[in-house]
């Protein structure tokens, strides 16, 4: 569902973008006096958006403008909603634990994501551990962020992780998979001086 909707969310703004950049480029167009299509509105740099007529068509209106500039205002914050959604991924509250007797468990993502996160960071190698829960309730996902120690050697790092971490967090809540995405980052560091 998730792949469907980014799907969906790229085509808006490739669409959005798409009509930002024909409608700009020929109003930008139509004030730098180019030719513009006989159909378009603004022909030349003395055009503009609303005539006097058009602007006092609705003067006698009281609720007119305040209706507008309230359309424009719920605009602008749906855009921006929409531009903060962007950056927003979403995590997963629970997952839900198959206790093999009919019934299930929920069990909290955070402290899922925390017990992870203990045990990876308490690896030989590993100075930090970030782990977030993606995906669904019942087929999670992790990502995982290591930042490595300068001795630490990143395949070691991420065999104890899989064999170590991940496969507790498998065993404990009885999932038979657990697709997980590692990034690792080494610690800066000053180089050693050779006397």
């Amino acid at each position: 569902m998730t792949r469907v909707l980014r799907r969906v969310n790229r085509v808006l703004l490739g669409l959005a973008g798409l009509l930002l950049v024909v409608v700009g480029g020929a109003v930008l167009a139509a004030a730098v006096d180019l030719s513009v299509p006989s159909w378009w509105p603004w022909s030349g740099p003395s055009d503009v958006l609303l005539s006097t007529a058009d602007r006092q068509r609705w003067r006698d209106e009281s609720w007119w403008w305040p209706a507008v500039i309230a359309a424009l205002g719920l605009v602008v914050l749906l855009a921006l909603w929409w531009l903060l959604a962007q950056f927003r991924r979403a995590r997963l509250r629970e997952v839900l634990v198959d206790t093999r007797d009919g019934e299930a468990a929920v069990l909290r993502g955070r402290t899922l994501e925390g017990v992870l996160e203990a045990d990876a960071a308490s690896q030989d190698g590993v100075a930090r551990a970030k782990v977030a829960l993606t995906g669904r309730r019942t087929a999670p996902r992790t990502r995982i962020a290591l930042l490595l120690e300068p001795h630490a050697s990143p395949g070691d790092v991420l065999s104890a992780l899989s064999t170590r971490s991940l496969a507790h967090a498998r065993t404990s809540t009885g999932l038979p998979a657990l697709p997980t995405e590692a990034r690792l980052r080494a610690v800066k560091h000053r180089a050693r001086r050779v006397a």
